[in-house]
């Protein structure tokens, strides 16, 4: 590098602040082709773990090259890949806990940008987020402040961002572990002063689990790859063979054998419904892990009472 990464990094230390200025000269360095190699990835979360002020450039930067850096740098871009998400967890985990408000809006944006995460990240995503909430160590990017023992907006913004996040387990779908997190996190608070959107959030959440369609199922970063590196080959060829299908006479044939129109607008409306219907109910197995829940400590607290009125309700058909 042109830069004197060693001179910088000791202004920075000195004045205990990254300046708008610090962070454009590392832009121009490190970011002018938008490639962010490993060796500038690493030089970065030593620059954030000097313990300064960040300048709301310097969040910025940090959080969005990081971000590219491991979602998008490597093939399939969007996949985060198990070396990647060991490399993030190793940095941000360097002392056992999330430092800086860069370092828990990075987690977040990580889960918001990647197409798919690997387990291990989701999971070490939720226990950080949770550690953040309950233990109200550090702030948060919009300003707002975490609060030990209770739910303050700020940290009913995070848990939503990190819930419906792309890179958890899927588009709008909230897995088991998340509701896990949730119910402990309303256990924990219970009798606090939290914010007014937080039961609101935690019914959604959790009646999202239980009730929830989704229809959608992510491919696995293997198969991403795959399919990358086949349409990569054959981009021509596969083209032309759909274009022919679809005026052919097996397209018709298609449509006659599965009631639908591969190559059109789908038929199979009422299937949807049916399937979503079908979501609605409570299968063994949630209706066994909601009665563990509700009955774990032999008391129906308001924010269970409010679960079950909208579970009753939905149940019913009168929610829309």
């Amino acid at each position: 590098m042109k830069m004197d990464m060693s001179g910088l990094i000791g202004e920075i230390k000195a004045k205990q602040a990254i300046s708008a200025a610090d962070v454009m000269a590392l832009r121009q360095e490190i970011w002018p082709d938008g490639i962010v190699s490993s060796d500038e990835a690493d030089l970065l979360f030593q620059i954030n773990n000097l313990g300064s002020h960040p300048s709301e450039e310097w969040l910025e930067f940090f959080v969005a090259t990081i971000t590219e850096y491991v979602v998008n740098q490597t093939e399939p871009k969007g996949y985060v890949s198990d070396d990647n998400a060991g490399w993030l967890m190793q940095k941000i985990d360097h002392d056992g806990k999330i430092e800086s408000a860069a370092e828990l809006e990075l987690l977040v944006r990580t889960m918001e940008r990647a197409t798919g995460t690997p387990e291990q990240l989701q999971d070490y995503v939720l226990k950080q987020i949770e550690g953040a909430v309950l233990t109200g160590k550090g702030p948060t990017r919009d300003g707002g402040a975490l609060q030990p023992g209770s739910i303050s907006d700020s940290e009913v913004k995070i848990l939503r961002r990190v819930c419906y996040a792309a890179g958890s387990d899927g588009p709008g779908r909230i897995s088991r572990n998340e509701a896990d997190m949730l119910f402990r996190i309303k256990d924990a608070t219970l009798n606090s002063e939290n914010s007014k959107d937080w039961p609101k959030l935690f019914v959604q959440l959790v009646g999202n689990y239980l009730m929830a369609y989704g229809e959608y199922d992510m491919l696995s970063r293997t198969e991403a790859a795959r399919l990358e590196s086949f349409m990569d080959d054959n981009e021509a060829s596969v083209r032309g063979f759909f274009g022919r299908m679809k005026d052919s006479d097996i397209g018709a044939t298609f449509k006659k054998t599965f009631n639908t129109d591969i190559f059109g607008k789908k038929n199979a409306e009422c299937g949807h419904i049916d399937a979503v219907e079908q979501a609605r109910k409570l299968t063994i197995v949630e209706d066994s892990w909601l009665h563990g829940k509700i009955h774990a400590d032999q008391n129906l607290d308001p924010l269970e009472s409010e679960l079950l009125d909208f579970i009753a309700d939905e149940l019913a058909g009168t929610r829309h």
